[in-house]
């Protein structure tokens, strides 16, 4: 259906699309249905990876994978109200490509890979490579995103983000870590602060060079505060925020190295607390 409509805007949750066309945002000549196909709404392993269908909702991603995807977990507990979660679906996210959209950064944090599908076959792209705009990804006009591929934490992961309220709140900004023990590997994810989701490479780099050089891993010492301050600064570096109706991007940087600073020390925290396998 999709080679035939090239055009046509995919629907399964619904959650992004009703609002555009609600608020006459968008109104597409034609919309191609897939809550009836079953193989979106599946998960599994697949080469020690977890494969996620595009149709599993947030509050599926919650009860049934919370224990082995904590960072997406928490993300996904900050989305809208739970007849959202009920509904919206990571794949959706993905496809709305929203700077602000929950799932991105622990997405990028934990170097998920997206599959696209279409008549000619299956390709599958980092999420790191996958936005590419403002509300643009990589997908062409003949796939659908099928599912994405996201490894299970080998140690600590976080998210927390800033908003205007507590609950159903678009992120003024938002950060997702991952502390990867069995690589010895920081990884860092940025929302809603730049025209697209990004990491935060440098900070990453600093981060995990103090943890070599210092044996912390192994020791799983204490981090020294002023690497915590650095890293925080080196977060909100890699940010390229504008001024809008939620935030300023002064206050967004100060944000996401406050952000950083302290889901780090959780995370750190929690693998010091904890024997990792």
């Amino acid at each position: 259906m999709k080679a035939a409509h090239p055009d046509a805007l995919p629907i399964a949750g619904g959650t992004d699309v009703m609002v555009e066309i609600n608020f006459d945002r968008s109104r597409p000549d034609s919309v191609i249905d897939l809550a009836s196909v079953a193989e979106l709404d599946d998960w599994g392993p697949e080469d020690g990876y977890l494969r996620i269908g595009a149709g599993v909702t947030y509050t599926r991603i919650i009860s049934e994978l919370g224990d082995r995807l904590p960072g997406l977990a928490m993300a996904s507990r900050t989305v809208g109200s739970p007849q959202i979660r009920n509904r919206g679906t990571v794949g959706g996210n993905l496809g709305s490509a929203s700077p602000a959209g929950d799932a991105h950064p622990p997405l990028l944090a934990s170097k998920a890979v997206v599959e696209l599908a279409s008549s000619a076959g299956i390709r599958r792209i980092p999420a790191r490579d996958f936005y590419v705009g403002p509300k643009k990804n990589a997908m062409r006009k003949d796939e659908l995103i099928a599912a994405f591929l996201i490894e299970p934490s080998n140690g600590p992961q976080q998210f927390s983000k800033v908003g205007t309220r507590n609950a159903m709140v678009i992120a003024v900004c938002s950060f997702a870590l991952t502390l990867d023990a069995k690589r010895k590997r920081v990884g860092t994810g940025i929302g809603s602060a730049a025209p697209t989701p990004v990491t935060a490479g440098e900070a990453e780099a600093f981060m995990q060079g103090v943890l070599d050089e210092g044996g912390l891993w192994e020791k799983r010492g204490e981090i020294d505060p002023s690497a915590l301050v650095r890293f925080g600064d080196l977060v909100a570096a890699a940010a390229r925020p504008i001024d809008d109706v939620r935030g300023t991007a002064a206050y967004r940087r100060h944000a996401l190295a406050v952000l950083a600073r302290r889901t780090f020390a959780w995370a750190w925290d929690e693998y010091r607390r904890k024997s990792v396998a």
